[in-house]
């Protein structure tokens, strides 16, 4: 795949140039706030991208719907229906009719084209317009495989919601996640993945052995996680690309909870052993453990800071299941949460100013999110069971999973994947073909 980007004064790339502008020079003034609260969301008009033969207009619509999609989910923007839309804009328009689109109150428009090359590839380009500026905001063109089209809309997406939000975009991503079927007594579980709307999902594993807790390496290709593959649990790894597994480490014991280093050249995991359990880190390269806490009490759920500097846990040492920060190296242990209930599964935002967790108390669950020193506590959702927060690469998003209680009969108790931006406001199922939990978001895959 072939992104054409923006590039310095005086530098040459042969075929890697961003769309030319077009409409008169302004200072754009097209922005949404996402750090003020909630956030009306913007109307946008995404036409379908023309294509001169029937495969390119199916491609074109298919991709202007699934931007459309992931900018819909996002709560920032509104996506106008089509049916009111004036112009009908074909494949050789260079410029819109603004006051066609001003008519039905459109303040972003996004246009685009699909076009195959001789090689078989499919190039699409997109143009966002500031509808009232009159301007041109961005403009990109990228080359792929036909089959790879929905990846351009996620990115294509991604470049619409950076221009105008200033932050990074999460929707060329996948989540890693464990597939559950079957009855309670015998529910079988296998990891699955999927991009983060839904769609493209496959199963991993084959649900002979019991999975848990996936986790994404840095470079979104290897994933870390629990199996009771050889009768008892043991940390894995799994290459995506190779569907290669293997035992991360020779413990006695059980080993649990796995998450990578920032520059993934380590795990950092739980073992129990004797009734108490610590926390170590693995060095993937050399194969040496290093054990960083030595108490009497449960330490788990480790995971770093995004400068790898320090490391986020829970633990009861202090009577009740509570969160804590110390450096990388074990030293420092500090108390971080006060409030009232149980803390754990914590996780460190991609950006480092907050960390999400899961809470108990009064017998509910809720999703919530601190600042690392502990002050600024936000409970964002509140369920019979929701846990495991996982962050959308950009920090502004949260994923998890909801398990429904069951009745009398024991129906019910289906567990299902949602998301939420750190408002609380939009809170979203992300549909699965079976029950889903433990999600993981992978970083941006470019």
């Amino acid at each position: 795949m072939r992104k054409s980007c923006r590039i310095p004064a005086g530098a040459i790339f042969a075929a890697l140039i961003a769309l030319p502008c077009l409409g008169v020079p302004a200072r754009a003034e097209l922005r949404i706030d996402i750090t003020s609260g909630h956030v009306e969301p913007m109307p946008i008009a995404i036409p379908a991208f023309p294509g001169g033969s029937p495969n390119e207009s199916q491609a074109g619509r298919d991709i202007a719907g699934v931007v459309s999609a992931d900018l819909e989910r996002s709560g920032l923007f509104r996506p106008i229906d089509p049916r009111s839309f004036i112009q009908n804009v074909s494949l050789g328009d260079t410029q819109p009719r603004f006051p066609d689109w001003r008519q039905i109150n459109a303040q972003a428009l996004v246009t685009g084209s699909v076009q195959t090359q001789g090689d078989g590839r499919l190039r699409v380009e997109f143009r966002l317009w500031d509808v009232f500026a009159e301007q041109q905001l961005a403009g990109y063109g990228y080359t792929t495989t036909q089959q790879n089209w929905r990846r351009i809309a996620h990115i294509i997406a991604d470049e619409i919601y950076k221009r105008i939000t200033g932050e990074d975009g999460y929707f060329d991503t996948r989540i890693v996640y464990v597939a559950e079927s079957g009855p309670a007594e015998k529910r079988v579980k296998r990891l699955s993945i999927m991009d983060q709307d839904g769609a493209n999902n496959r199963f991993l594993t084959d649900g002979h052995a019991l999975v848990l807790t996936p986790r994404f390496s840095p470079t979104a290709q290897e994933i870390t996680y629990l199996s009771y593959g050889s009768g008892a649990p043991r940390v894995y790894l799994f290459n995506i690309d190779t569907g290669q597994q293997e035992v991360v480490g020779d413990f006695p014991g059980m080993t649990f909870a796995p998450r990578f280093s920032p520059d993934g050249n380590r795990v950092v995991l739980s073992r129990a052993e004797n009734g108490t359990t610590n926390l170590y880190v693995l060095d993937l390269r050399t194969r040496r453990a290093t054990r960083l806490t030595d108490s009497q009490a449960i330490d788990t759920s480790p995971c770093f800071s995004p400068d790898g500097s320090k490391i986020v846990f829970n633990s009861d040492r202090g009577g009740s299941q509570q969160l804590y920060v110390m450096n990388s190296d074990g030293s420092g242990v500090k108390r971080i949460s006060f409030g009232s209930g149980k803390y754990g599964t914590p996780v460190w935002s991609p950006r480092g100013d907050l960390v999400a967790f899961t809470k108990i108390e009064g017998g509910s669950f809720f999703i919530g999110v601190m600042r690392p020193d502990g002050s600024g506590e936000r409970l964002l959702t509140r369920d019979f069971l929701v846990e495991g927060p996982t962050w959308a690469p950009n920090g502004r998003v949260l994923m998890y999973f909801r398990q429904s209680p069951t009745d009398s009969r024991g129906h019910g108790g289906s567990t299902r994947l949602f998301s939420i931006d750190l408002t609380g406001s939009n809170q979203r199922e992300v549909v699965t073909s079976q029950d889903a939990s433990d999600p993981a978001w992978s970083p941006l895959l470019r």
